[in-house]
């Protein structure tokens, strides 16, 4: 049992829309102040992917990627694009997808998709994703429907399509697996509890490892590949 099981989900999913309709959409809003890491966050996520798409030993296409909790297209913008033919955007709030139309710039012409909804809601056409991106978002999905997530993103991946999460961990020895955020209606699991959900949703990790040099402050960051 966690801090959270006695918070009903309508709650929890209906505080956290409110909580990010008050962000501003800039950079430094998604990343709660932090703007300084996100070229590090970028770097780091880059050379974490490259293998599985180039290199003798790449079996991912770089056809079709899509940013799960996009935001207004930090990720698209400066991984995403870059590296896929195409793109698709899903985010929950609406204001940040209006953005990312002109933050984006010259990249948002590689975006084919602009969807407004929370991922418990969000189910990708069979098939269609060579990279599924979850960055800085599980946090807002009950258990249930982080399993749930994981089992519709598995079958919206393309032959050797991977799904790539990062994701801030507690510390295994925190209470319950999991730390509550009430302001922003998240919360934190442990690195043990999150490869938990993943086993259960029927995937595995292939890779993972942590993010460098972020402050100390900051939770631990940790990136892995499943499929």
């Amino acid at each position: 049992m966690s801090s959270m099981d006695n918070y009903p989900d309508k709650q929890f999913y209906g505080d956290a829309e409110t909580y990010w309709k008050e962000i501003p959409a800039t950079v430094d809003g998604m990343l709660g102040g932090y703007s300084k890491v996100d070229k590090l966050d970028i770097k780091g996520s880059k050379k974490f992917l490259q293998e599985f798409i180039s290199g003798p030993n790449a079996k991912t296409k770089t056809r079709r990627a899509v940013d799960c909790g996009a935001g207004i297209g930090r990720v698209s913008h400066g991984l995403l694009c870059p590296l896929f033919s195409r793109v698709d955007m899903v985010e929950v709030c609406q204001k940040f997808l209006d953005q990312a139309k002109t933050y984006l710039g010259s990249s948002a012409k590689k975006v084919d998709r602009y969807i407004c909804c929370g991922l418990q809601d969000f189910t990708p056409d069979p098939g269609r994703y060579d990279v599924i991106w979850v960055q800085w978002v599980l946090g807002h999905l009950t258990h249930k429907d982080l399993v749930s997530f994981f089992q519709r993103c598995r079958a919206g991946l393309a032959e050797n399509g991977i799904i790539v999460v990062k994701e801030n961990v507690a510390d295994d020895s925190c209470s319950d697996g999991v730390i509550f955020d009430q302001d922003d209606s998240s919360v934190t699991r442990s690195h043990r509890y999150l490869k938990q959900i993943v086993a259960e949703s029927g995937l595995r990790v292939i890779k993972e490892e942590a993010q460098k040099d972020f402050p100390k402050e900051l939770f631990k960051v940790q990136m892995m590949v499943l499929q």
